[in-house]
């Protein structure tokens, strides 16, 4: 009789995914940003003892044009060794590739040529609309039950936002996963903590406030996401919202603790009515509640008027815009990027309440237009999506974050790039100076990589 055996990508504890092989490719958003050619998702070679190291090697292009391909997730991953699990036979197969723009959700799956992905499915509007009431999917993470997707709003291009489920064989939307959502009306990430059966989301915007580029009045008037949300998960109802306070606006990224004794986690805060500053701050239970706490705050940089695009001019300075956080599989590392100063930052973060500094480079940015080794000239855009390997030694990043934000902040085009840092393990970073692929007018977002990284998985034990 065969033996029914998990697939060997899903791993049980985070130290046994950090001792896994290392990452041999990654899968990449690539986009068109005239949209008059369908969106992709390439395969980038990321062996450094392969003969096509840092090139393109596969592509997968979507059977459509005019959309936005944005963030994307495995549908399986080590959540299926959690006791109880309905599904642990399924394996890290496929890719749920939604559209921001569009609405549609694509799967990949990448056998048997991994570097060959195929569409094999595609989930059109309408039948997300029917099903889900949602429109404008985002973030894709893979659950014990099923496969969670957020959406920013519905259909017309209001709220409220959420999440929806797909079916973990079939890829069929079930439907809205919440029961009571109480006040929340705001939406953008979400994750979990699986032993206290705790789901955390956050707020951006709604589609009409967000696809558009940054609606300025909107903002002033502190009208953007600024709240924390925790939900029962088995239950699917609202427990708790945490306010960051009306100066906080855009409250985005969810990283919580690998280790699921630990619970808390870090969320990053776009940007402060105060003095334009970015921030992240600490949620945490204590006591048998949930509290939050700013523990890094980034201040803007001072500048001309004339030297800064058009939306920055009334305030004379560029804000650092952390846009996105990554927190190493050990828990040891934050990982932030700051898309309009241009750099990477690198937090030791073992004592969450304290975090300290460790690495910084430079790279992009709307003023500082810092260069990388391998490329000729200056560079824009900068450090925008980060992921970090399972073992924590190496940071892959790209530099575009939205199409109609890029042509706000960067308004003389962004000249699209990924790069890869290097990660000492007592902290620092430096540049890896054979790994950069040049995208020219094109824009790479999302980053996965194979067999799984620092925030594809959730593990349920110790």
């Amino acid at each position: 009789m065969a033996l029914w055996r998990p697939d060997p990508t899903f791993y049980p504890t985070p130290r046994a995914a950090a001792k896994a092989p290392p990452e041999e490719l990654a899968y990449v958003v690539f986009l068109n940003a005239d949209r008059s050619q369908p969106d992709a998702i390439q395969v980038v070679d990321v062996n450094p003892a392969s003969s096509t190291y840092g090139q393109v090697v596969g592509q997968a292009p979507m059977p459509y044009a005019g959309g936005e391909l944005h963030h994307f997730g495995w549908n399986a991953c080590s959540s299926m060794l959690c006791p109880g699990a309905p599904h642990p036979h399924l394996e890290r197969r496929y890719l749920v590739v939604p559209d921001i723009k569009t609405s549609h959700i694509a799967i990949l799956d990448t056998r048997p040529d991994p570097t060959r992905p195929q569409v094999v499915k595609v989930i059109p509007p309408e039948e997300l609309h029917e099903r889900t009431g949602y429109s404008r999917p985002h973030t894709v993470h893979c659950g014990p039950e099923g496969i969670y997707i957020s959406a920013l709003g519905g259909p017309e291009g209001q709220g409220p936002g959420g999440i929806l489920i797909l079916d973990h064989e079939t890829f069929e939307p079930l439907g809205r996963w919440e029961i009571d959502r109480g006040g929340q009306y705001l939406h953008y990430d979400f994750w979990w903590h699986l032993g206290y059966d705790v789901l955390l989301s956050s707020e951006w915007g709604t589609p009409e406030m967000v696809e558009g580029g940054v609606l300025g009045e909107a903002l002033l008037q502190g009208q953007y996401g600024r709240r924390l949300h925790l939900w029962d998960l088995q239950g699917r109802r609202l427990l708790q919202t945490l306010d960051l306070g009306p100066e906080n606006q855009m409250v985005l990224e969810l990283r919580p603790a690998h280790d699921p004794t630990r619970a808390y986690g870090f969320v990053n805060v776009v940007l402060s009515l105060k003095d334009l500053s970015s921030s992240i701050w600490l949620w945490y239970r204590q006591n048998g509640s949930w509290q939050v706490r700013k523990v890094i705050e980034i201040p803007a940089e001072p500048a001309e008027a004339e030297a800064l695009p058009e939306i920055l001019r009334p305030f004379g300075a560029v804000p650092p815009l952390v846009t996105d956080i990554a927190l190493s599989v050990d828990d040891r590392f934050l990982y932030v990027a700051c898309w309009g100063t241009g750099e990477l930052r690198q937090y030791e973060v073992s004592d969450p309440f304290r975090p300290r500094l460790t690495g910084r480079l430079e790279i992009g940015g709307i003023l500082r237009k810092a260069g990388h080794p391998q490329a000729p000239g200056p560079l824009n855009g900068g450090p925008q999506m980060v992921e970090v390997s399972r073992d924590g030694r190496r940071v892959y990043f790209t530099n575009s974050l939205y199409l109609p934000w890029d042509a706000q902040f960067y308004p003389e085009g962004i000249r699209g790039f990924m790069a890869k840092a290097l990660a000492h393990p007592e902290g620092g970073l430096a540049w890896d100076e054979g790994f950069f692929l040049d995208l020219g007018p094109h824009r790479a977002h999302q980053i996965r990589l194979q067999g799984g990284d620092a925030s594809s998985d959730s593990y349920c034990f110790p």
